[in-house]
């Protein structure tokens, strides 16, 4: 079939296979022209298929030449529809890892179910014997605790008082106000459940339950904290109670694993387009102005950049690993230097409908939204017929 895309508001309900691969393979090739890791040797990426879990398992896999198993949800095509991009850009990858002699695995399922932990954890012991770092990477709307069978639903709101900011329609191009009503104390409750740091430490339990967990292991996930402009609808809002749960969650599991030489981190990232980030208001429009400015000062990253950055230059640099005072790694310290965000602010200040195209960096912000889905990839026939059933090898 001739594939192309199809949105509904900030997703995309149709994906490209050969543009997927061929992002893929763009971050595996930017992974291998570098310098080698003396990283991990066994990794776990649970949330693997896209952002920040895929760009973790390409780099421990291209950079460090480690053994990785992924954690995502199942999606292959049906009768007049494509799978989800997550899937085709974990089958280019399983292909690309067996390629190069890595040993690679998936299991897919809901990684907050008990059951795909379970799989995770027999497939680890039968092929790899213990992994020696875990990558959270988790971004859901929903979670049904496995404990106390509960299901939880997040939302993107205030806290204390209504929020009233810009926001850009991103297909059109049309800036207007928003006002978001405060959540309440059972939505904010519900957030935590859902992007707080309960089902990490359950995963770090049940491996080391399970005996796979290494001696001196390291686990991480990603966090956000961003600028002033986005700070009541993020930091301020659901979603940074949830973070700040997160981060609580790393330094308890720092304190359990350091028995054993292990650690804990929690990885503060930079602003970049993802699904998840295209669901917040006032957010990409913030990434539009920041990519303007990062762009024309030559010190823009993506995931694959800021990913290779972590592991070569905090990870596993050597010696002591550098965090800020509340023991979080920073990889967003480009993103909130002053001058940068100096500039983003003199930007958001002017941007309106009219200007935004010349204002802002708004057709690459479209640009990567679709890349997300492998479309709009350099070198890729969209004209041509392609066959949207594509098996992953080694899938559980």
């Amino acid at each position: 079939m001739i594939i192309k895309p199809r949105t509904r508001g900030f997703i995309c309900t149709t994906a490209h296979p050969t543009g997927c691969a061929a992002q893929v393979q763009e971050q595996i090739n930017y992974v291998k022209e570098h310098p080698s890791i003396q990283g991990p040797r066994n990794v776990l990426v649970i949330g693997a298929s896209a952002g920040y879990g895929l760009a973790s398992r390409i780099v421990a896999a291209f950079g460090a030449g480690a053994n990785t198993v992924g954690i995502y949800r199942h999606s292959e095509s049906k009768a007049g529809r494509t799978s989800s991009a997550g899937w085709y850009n974990s089958a280019a990858f399983e292909q690309a890892a067996q390629q190069a002699g890595l040993k690679s695995y998936s299991v897919t399922g809901d990684a907050f179910s008990a059951e795909t932990k379970a799989k995770a954890i027999e497939l680890i012991r039968k092929e790899l014997g213990q992994v020696d770092l875990v990558v959270y990477s988790v971004a859901s709307a929903r979670r049904t605790d496995p404990v106390t069978g509960e299901t939880s639903n997040s939302v993107l709101k205030p806290l204390g008082g209504t929020y009233t900011n810009k926001t850009v329609n991103f297909h059109s191009g049309e800036v207007t106000s928003i006002s978001i009503e405060p959540a309440t104390e059972q939505e904010t409750k519900e957030t935590v459940a859902v992007m707080g740091g309960d089902d990490w430490q359950q995963w770090i339990d049940a491996l080391r339950e399970g005996g796979v967990l290494a001696d001196g292991a390291t686990t991480i996930s990603y966090s956000y904290i961003g600028s002033q402009i986005t700070q009541a609808i993020y930091r301020e809002g659901t979603i940074g109670q949830a973070k700040d749960h997160l981060e609580a969650t790393a330094k308890s599991l720092n304190e359990q694993l350091s028995s054993n030489g292990g650690r804990a981190f929690v990885t503060v990232s930079k602003a970049l387009v993802t699904q998840s980030s295209s669901a917040i208001p006032v957010v990409p429009l913030y990434i539009s102005a920041l990519y303007k400015v990062m762009k024309e000062k030559g010190i823009h990253e993506g995931c694959i950049e800021q990913t290779y950055r972590l592991f070569s230059e905090r990870l596993y640099a050597g010696g002591e690993v550098p965090v800020d005072a509340e023991g979080r790694i920073r990889i967003d310290d480009w993103e909130l230097r002053e001058d940068v965000q100096a500039e983003v602010a003199s930007l958001w200040e002017a941007v309106t409908t009219e200007n935004i195209e010349q204002l802002t960096d708004l057709a690459g912000y479209r640009k990567e939204f679709f890349q997300l889905f492998g479309f709009e990839t350099d070198g890729v026939d969209y004209e041509a017929d392609v066959e949207p059933q594509v098996d992953v090898p080694n899938v559980i």
